[in-house]
C-alpha cells in the first residue's frame, strides 16, 4: 500500500511538473515595442489595414438571433496623443480617427472612436486608444475607454506590417481597462463572404485576461480589403478613397 501511495505522489509531481514547464514554454504576449524611431503617418497603411480617410467596411451578421451590422469608417479626422515610452522618452503623435458604429436589430448599441498610426519604417499599425459610447436603457456609459499616456496606459499592435504565423502581442494596453491581445494562427486563407471571395487572408485569435477563461474571437483579414470577419459579422460593403478614382 505504502508502495503505491509512493508512485501516486510521484505520478502527480510529474504531471505538475511537465504543466508549469509547458507554462513556461507557452510563448508571452508582447508587450513593449520599439517605438523611439518611429516617423508616424496616419494614412496609408499596410496589406491588412488601411488608414487612409473614406475607407469604410460594413459587416453583418446574426448573435443569438439578433441582427448585428458593424460600420467601420476611417474619418478625416485626428487626434493628437501624448506619451512616454518604457525608456522615457515623450512622443507625440497625430493618430487617424476610425469610427466604429454597432447596430442590433436596428438599434445603434456602441459608438467607438479608435485612435491609429502607422511606423513608416515598418508599416506595423499601433492603437493609441479609443473614445467609447454605449447605449443601453436611455442612458450612456464609456466603459472600455482609453488613451495611451494617461493612467499607465501604452500603445498597443493592431496590425503589423508582417504578418508572421504565431505572433503574440498586445493589442491594448490599458491596465484594468483593455488587454485585448493577438494570436496569428492561420494564413493563407481563401474566404467566401457576402462581399465575394477573397484570397491571401489571415486569422487572428482575440483573447483578454480580463475576460471569463476560454473566452476569445476570431478576426479575419484579406489582402488590400482589411477586415472581413468579426466573430458572426461578415463583410458586406467595402469602400476606400481610390474607389473615387474608378
Amino acid at each position: 500500500m505504502k508502495k503505491y501511495m509512493w508512485l501516486l505522489l510521484l505520478a502527480g509531481v510529474l504531471v505538475l511538473a511537465q504543466t508549469a514547464r509547458a507554462q513556461e514554454e507557452e510563448p508571452e504576449f508582447t508587450s513593449t515595442f520599439e517605438l523611439d524611431d518611429c516617423i508616424w503617418s496616419n494614412v496609408g497603411g499596410n496589406e491588412y489595414f488601411n488608414l487612409d480617410p473614406g475607407t469604410q467596411s460594413v459587416l453583418e451578421g446574426e448573435d443569438d438571433g439578433e441582427d448585428l451590422v458593424l460600420q467601420i469608417t476611417a474619418l478625416n479626422a485626428y487626434k493628437t496623443i501624448s506619451f512616454r515610452t518604457p525608456e522615457g522618452d515623450k512622443v507625440k503623435v497625430k493618430a487617424r480617427v476610425v469610427e466604429e458604429r454597432e447596430w442590433v436589430d436596428d438599434e445603434l448599441v456602441e459608438v467607438s472612436r479608435n485612435f491609429f498610426a502607422r511606423c513608416r519604417q515598418t508599416n506595423d499599425i499601433y492603437y493609441f486608444g479609443e473614445d467609447v459610447d454605449i447605449f443601453e436603457d436611455g442612458m450612456v456609459s464609456h466603459d472600455g475607454a482609453w488613451l495611451a499616456g494617461k493612467n499607465g496606459a501604452q500603445p498597443g499592435l493592431i496590425m503589423p506590417g508582417t504578418f508572421l504565423l504565431g505572433s503574440r502581442y498586445f493589442q491594448e494596453i490599458a491596465p484594468g481597462v483593455a488587454l485585448d491581445r493577438a494570436e496569428h494562427t492561420a494564413m493563407g486563407l481563401t474566404v467566401q463572404v457576402p462581399f465575394g471571395v477573397l484570397d491571401e487572408c489571415v486569422e487572428i485569435v482575440e483573447t483578454s485576461p480580463l475576460d471569463a477563461p476560454g473566452h476569445s474571437s476570431t478576426k479575419v483579414y484579406c489582402s488590400d480589403v482589411g477586415l472581413v470577419i468579426d466573430s458572426e459579422a461578415e463583410l458586406t460593403e467595402h469602400h476606400s478613397r481610390n474607389d473615387d478614382d474608378d
